[in-house]
């Protein structure tokens, strides 16, 4: 079997069958021949994510698992990594993503709600076309325009988890924004770009899945000081933080981590405008721009 990518979902199924080997008392070696599998490094690859399990019921036969929300959560996490449609998007554009944007998109794919903190551009599922064609060009980490108008495709495309999906029936993506002032100040793209990004903004706050608010500069020192980052909540599992410093994501799963960047994140919307007044600080900027 060859080694499939260590996907952050496939690494958190892993985790949770190795507790469960740990919680039953049992070594690898002794796990795996319970299990029938090829020795020890065979089922250390299932618990790096490395492969997927064979039979999770006989996990939990092995690991005496009888804890009916236990296994229904850890199948479901299974069919979550499992799952190809995830990747649809990866294959079509993988010459312009980056590895760890693979786990961005595959957290963003499956959650059913996303708490976002934009610092300093407006995060990428609220962007027009061009203004993502300006800040990606502007990054300067896509090196030739080709690549520069894919990724603001994928991008424009990612924005589709916001919508009802009738092919799956799937619901869309409940995201709750803060903004910071910055974002709605900072003439990415020009004037005429920032304009038409702050109407967007106008527009898609008025989706009943999508809550935005502006942290204006009035509001002086706050949780969200260190730089944006998105906490991405799943209907099975626990959260997972993403926080974005200059050069990539780093991903945070730690109860500790979470809850700080979660507790965080009440406190911008407690200093936060609420949405309506939000929508009209916009407004005034938008008009600052004409």
């Amino acid at each position: 079997m060859a080694d499939a990518t260590p996907t952050l979902l496939r690494r958190r199924l892993g985790t949770i069958l190795k507790t469960m080997r740990m919680r039953a008392g049992l070594n690898l070696a002794d796990a795996a021949k319970l299990l029938d599998l090829y020795g020890a490094p065979s089922l250390s690859k299932i618990e790096n994510g490395k492969h997927r399990p064979p039979d999770l019921d006989k996990f939990f036969a092995v690991y005496g698992v009888e804890d009916a929300d236990r296994i229904a959560e850890t199948q479901e996490i299974a069919k979550l990594a499992n799952s190809s449609r995830q990747y649809a998007l990866y294959t079509q554009y993988r010459d312009v993503i980056r590895s760890p944007f693979a786990d961005f998109m595959e957290l963003e794919e499956i959650a059913t709600r996303t708490d976002a903190y934009g610092a300093l551009v407006i995060p990428g599922l609220l962007q027009t076309v061009d203004y993502a064609h300006a800040v990606i060009e502007g990054s300067s980490v896509w090196k030739t325009m080709r690549e520069v108008r894919a990724f603001a495709e994928l991008r424009m495309k990612r924005q589709g988890i916001l919508v009802h999906n009738a092919e799956s029936d799937r619901p869309p993506l409940t995201l709750r924004c803060v903004l910071d002032e910055a974002c709605l100040r900072r003439e990415v793209g020009g004037r005429g770009v920032l304009r038409g990004q702050l109407e967007h903004l106008l527009t898609v706050s008025m989706q009943p899945n999508i809550e935005l608010q502006v942290l204006p500069f009035a509001a002086g020192a706050h949780t969200g000081i260190n730089g944006a980052y998105t906490v991405f909540n799943f209907h099975v599992g626990e959260p997972v933080v993403a926080v974005e410093p200059l050069a990539k994501s780093i991903y945070l799963e730690e109860d500790a981590h979470v809850v700080r960047y979660a507790i965080a994140f009440e406190h911008l919307q407690a200093q936060a405008l609420d949405p309506e007044m939000s929508r009209d600080f916009i407004r005034r900027i938008a008009k600052e721009t004409q």
